[in-house]
């Protein structure tokens, strides 16, 4: 999204016809990170997240999926999404790391298996 224009930016995350939230952790030292998720049916989309810069390596990514599941169990949604997930952006693949993961390949639900 580095290159995205201010609208195209707005109209991602800002134009959906779902219940979109936007969510913010802070400490005692401020804003640590922004979570973007809608509300489905069936279960949590994660559509977006961004944190602190200067905190990097504090596995935020990771905080904010386990909080997720967190809120799926509590209100009772079977799934988590995700998201888009690319094999080999290095940024991604803490998503790997929640298990079982699963994939919409051509269409169907498939189970991803580690190469590993």
């Amino acid at each position: 999204m580095d290159q995205d224009s201010h609208e195209q930016y707005a109209h991602f995350l800002l134009q959906s016809r779902v219940d979109t939230r936007l969510l913010e952790f802070s400490d005692a030292a401020g804003l640590r990170m922004v979570s973007i998720i809608d509300v489905l049916s069936d279960g949590l989309s994660s559509v977006y997240t961004f944190y602190d810069p200067d905190r990097a390596g504090n596995s935020f990514g990771t905080f904010n999926v386990l909080w997720q599941i967190a809120q799926c169990r509590a209100l009772g949604l079977p799934y988590l999404y995700l998201g888009y997930w690319i094999s080999d952006t290095p940024k991604m693949s803490y998503k790997t790391h929640f298990k079982p993961i699963e994939g919409l390949i051509d269409g169907e639900w498939r189970n991803l298996h580690d190469s590993d």
